[in-house]
Parts: structure tokens; sequence; C-alpha cells
């Protein structure tokens, strides 16, 4: 090997150990950028839950971030059961039971509709198809406060003012917009050789959306349900605005509790109070969070 060849292999070798180390410095940038943000966020968190396991002497100290001395989940407890919100002494757990009422037929009925709704705009075609579309997606953009009085008639006209159940009419409603879109999205990437082979085969308009579309749709379908569940399950003013009484929300509950005043402000009922609110969208996003942007990316592309 002569020297302008060792030399050049000389150069190429320090040439890769430098891209080497340039890569493992990107990747300890990343990686910290990462780590901050997410302490940063997960702080509150952190002083919430500490918050809630301790007595009120040691939240009077003052130091939101030290730990409790007899950690004690007695404020979870007298939340859960022995709260008093609106005069009524009964805890968390009644509220908690109407939110659950409320998002789960809510999110399987504006889910299955707009799937229904999705499949119709993109296989079925018909006059006027894509101006019906633009008229339900005009519905996304319509803020919460516009629909209060429109809706607040026509569940008094429906006689189901103040129920659970025409609260679950408010954000189906509201709610078909986004699922609509997002099948829609989604199904126009599937390619309409599938559906032209099931009609030759003699499948119809149900059969179709059945056995053809649904079993390939899981990853819409998870966006779909985590996006409504999470916007339903922490709405606090279709709550606040449709139901009143025993038929409230967990959202209405939690602000009712936490703005009592009477007597000394329990800081760590407060908290615990909220942890509970948190706890479902915090396993939903736990166990089905990566479905999430896989959905999202499975209908981005065409082809």
């Amino acid at each position: 090997m002569t020297n302008a060849n060792v030399v050049t292999a000389n150069l190429d070798a320090r040439a890769t150990k430098s891209r080497q180390r340039q890569r493992i410095a990107n990747r300890v940038l990343v990686y910290a950028v990462l780590v901050f943000f997410a302490i940063l966020f997960l702080a509150p968190v952190y002083t919430m839950f500490l918050t809630a396991l301790k007595t009120m002497p040691e939240i009077q100290q003052g130091n939101l971030f030290a730990l409790p001395q007899n950690p004690s989940f007695q404020a979870f407890g007298h939340v859960w059961s022995e709260a008093c919100i609106s005069v009524r002494c009964t805890g968390l757990r009644g509220n908690v039971l109407n939110s659950f009422l409320m998002v789960i037929p809510a999110v399987l009925i504006s889910v299955s509709l707009g799937a229904l709704n999705g499949y119709v705009l993109t296989k079925w075609r018909f006059k006027y198809d894509n101006l019906i579309f633009g008229i339900i997606l005009f519905g996304s953009f319509i803020p919460f406060q516009i629909v209060l009085i429109p809706m607040a008639f026509t569940l008094g006209k429906l006689h189901l003012a103040g129920s659970i159940s025409g609260l679950v009419l408010v954000h189906v409603v509201y709610g078909l917009a986004f699922t609509t879109l997002f099948f829609r999205n989604y199904f126009v990437t599937v390619p309409d050789d599938i559906i032209k082979a099931a009609k030759v085969d003699g499948a119809g308009f149900w059969m179709t959306f059945y056995r053809i579309l649904l079993p390939i749709s899981w990853p819409i379908i998870m966006v779909a349900v985590i996006w409504q569940f999470t916007g339903i399950w922490n709405d606090f003013l279709f709550g606040v605005a449709f139901t009143g009484g025993e038929n409230q929300p967990l959202t209405v509950a939690l602000n009712n509790l936490v703005n009592t005043t009477t007597g000394t402000k329990a800081y760590n009922q407060d908290m615990a109070a909220a942890m509970i609110a948190a706890i479902p969208t915090l396993v939903v996003y736990v166990f089905a969070g990566k479905f999430f942007v896989r959905g999202l990316m499975a209908g981005s592309v065409k082809g």
C-alpha cells in the first residue's frame, strides 16, 4: 500500500469516527431535550400526587416537592364516598358513574355513525356528496358556545333536558363531524377495486361495510375512539349547561368540589379528586396511545 493510500485510509477512518461522534452528540442532545420537557410536563402531576398523599399541616409548610412524611390515601377515600358536593355528601362515585354512562354510549354511537358516513361518502358516491361532506365538516369548526342555546331548545322539545341521555345526544351530534372526517379520509385510501370486487361477488351495502371495510379499519377506529373518549370525558361546558343535580358528570362535580368555600380549603382532597378524574384518560392513552399516531398516519398516504 502506498503512502497516498495510507493517508486516504486514515482520513476516511477519522471522518467515520467524526460522523459517529456527531451522531452520538445529536442523539444525546435530542434525548436531553425530551427528558427536560418530560420533567416539565410531569412536574404538575408529581406535585398533585404528592399533595393528595399529604395532610393539611404538611401542605401548609409550603414545600410542594417534599415527600409526604406519612403518606395516606385518606383524601382519595374521602372525595370518593364522603365529600359534600352541591349539598350531596355521597362523594364523586355517583358522578364517575354518570360520566361513564355518558361517554360509553356517546363514543360508540358517534364512532359508528362516523364510520358509516365515511363509507357512504367515499364508496357509494351520489349527487352532491361533496357538498354534504362539506356541510358535515363545517360542524367541526363551530365553537361549543354557539350551539348552547339551540341545543338547549332541542333538548327541551325532546324532553331530555337535564338528563344524561340528553348529554349523550349533544356529544354524538357535536362529535359526528370529527368522526366522519376521520373515517372519510381513511376510506379514501382504500382502493375502489376492492369494493367493486365485493359487489361482483354479491356483497351488498351492509356486507361490504361489515366484511370488507371494518376489519381493515381498526387503526382509524382507535383514533376516533381515543379522540371522542378524551374529549367527552373532559368536557365541562356541555355538562354544566345541560345537566343538573344527580345527573352531573365528573368534571362538573370536580369544579363544584374545588370551589367549595365552606370550612378550611382542603388542597389534598382537591388534588385527589383531580387525580381520580384524570385516571380514565391516562389509562386510555397508556394502553391505546400508540394506535393514535399509527391510525392518523395510516390515512395520510393514498395507494
